[in-house]
Order: structure tokens, then C-alpha cells, then sequence
């Protein structure tokens, strides 16, 4: 797995995009596409993809179903802004936090309200990314790594997290709209102790799923004999 800090290297423009109906190939100006190499992986707003081609302004990259299916990068267009970083090295600093580049879904923009130097951003998500994302942790948005101010949870969690001057203006959380959509990657220890937690009880799903589908076999096993 490759691993991100969420610290934006630089923003990309979307140079083009061939797409068919459930997967899409992005063409992205980039000022360190000369140095990439092939199967290198660049975050693309926080989507973790494999470079399939380059030239020294810009990249290409292909977009899977399901990575269609679970981001914001459907939705983007000719000239579109992206944040970009390139996979962290061995011997790098790690600025951010643990980001695997693996959206786990998107979020919608609110709004954003500045407060003194610092710029307080909102955003709503369904329940279920709302469990992994913890006042005072860190959050990937379009692959920002950013510390959730606060939250509130009721048909969704509501939660707003502060962002420095440098971020705001070096990003493209600056020119997002109300109701744009964003991506999300919760906390991956969250992440993994929530499935710890919880695989007792997908075990016991499974188990009486596998007996009803074992009866379901017998029966029509039965019923067709009898016929």
C-alpha cells in the first residue's frame, strides 16, 4: 500500500478526460510530471491512481469503477483543479497523517467562515463515515490532511474543520461552492479498530446467511426430487 501525509504537493489542472459509462481516464498538468515514473502513484483530490503515461507538463491516469463509483472524480471537467501529491518517501518527513489514498466516500460542501487567521469549513457526511470522524482527529479531505474542529450528528454528521491561510489559498478547498462535493478518507487506525469491534457480529451474519442459503439448497433440492 502507498502511503500519503495529506500535506498537498501542488494543484493540477484537468487537461482532458476520456469516459465511458462507468470508468473515465484523466489527463492532468502537473509541475513535477517530467520527475514521475510509470506505475507511480499520485493522490488526485486524496484519490489514490497509477500513472499509465506522462509527458514533461503532464500525466495520465486511469480511474476504476469502482473508484468512479465511491469519489468526486466523476464529476470533474475540462480545466477542473486538482490537489496533487506524490506517494511519501522512506526518508521524507511525515507532516500530515497516515493517508492510504483510499476515499471512503464523499461529503458536501457547507460553507466557510473565516475567524481571525483561520478559516472554519463545513461539510456534511452520511452516519456512516460520520462514526470516524472525531473531534480533534484528523480527516482527508480531497486528500488534505485537516483536524476536525467539531462535529454534530443527527440524519448525518455535520462537522467543520479550521484551516491555516496557506492551506486555503494553495488548495482548491478555496473554490469549493455550497453543495460541491468532496472526497473523504477517515482515520485508517479508526477505521481498523471499528472492524475489530464489529467481527463478531459480521461473523454471526455470516454464519446464519451460509445455514439459510444451506436450508434454501435443501428445500429446492427436495422440491425438485419430488417433482
Amino acid at each position: 500500500m502507498d502511503m500519503f501525509t495529506g500535506i498537498i504537493e501542488s494543484l493540477g489542472k484537468v487537461e482532458s478526460i476520456s469516459q465511458n459509462a462507468s470508468s473515465l481516464a484523466l489527463a492532468i498538468t502537473c509541475p513535477f510530471a517530467a520527475e514521475l515514473t510509470l506505475g507511480e502513484s499520485v493522490a488526485v483530490n486524496g484519490t489514490c491512481l497509477t500513472v499509465t503515461g506522462h509527458t514533461t507538463t503532464s500525466f495520465t491516469a486511469d480511474v476504476t469503477p469502482e473508484t468512479f463509483r465511491r469519489t468526486s472524480l466523476g464529476s470533474l471537467s475540462s480545466g477542473s483543479e486538482v490537489n496533487l501529491e506524490r506517494a511519501m518517501q522512506m526518508n521524507g518527513r511525515f507532516g500530515g497523517h497516515i493517508v492510504s489514498g483510499h476515499i471512503d466516500g464523499t461529503a458536501t460542501f457547507v460553507g466557510a467562515e473565516k475567524e481571525e487567521n483561520a478559516v472554519n469549513v463545513s461539510f456534511r457526511a452520511p452516519l456512516e463515515l460520520g462514526k470516524f470522524i472525531v473531534e480533534k482527529g484528523s480527516v482527508a479531505i480531497d486528500g488534505i490532511s485537516l483536524t476536525v474542529a467539531k462535529i454534530e450528528y443527527a440524519n448525518d454528521a455535520l462537522f467543520s474543520v479550521a484551516v491555516i491561510p496557506h492551506t486555503w489559498q494553495n488548495t482548491t478547498l478555496s473554490r469549493r461552492e455550497e453543495g460541491s462535493t468532496v472526497n473523504i478518507e477517515c482515520d485508517v487506525v479508526g477505521k481498523y479498530i471499528s472492524h475489530f469491534l464489529e467481527f463478531d457480529t459480521i461473523k454471526k451474519e455470516a454464519r446464519e446467511n451460509a445455514e439459510n442459503d444451506d436450508l434454501l439448497d435443501n428445500f429446492m433440492s427436495n422440491f425438485t426430487s419430488f417433482h
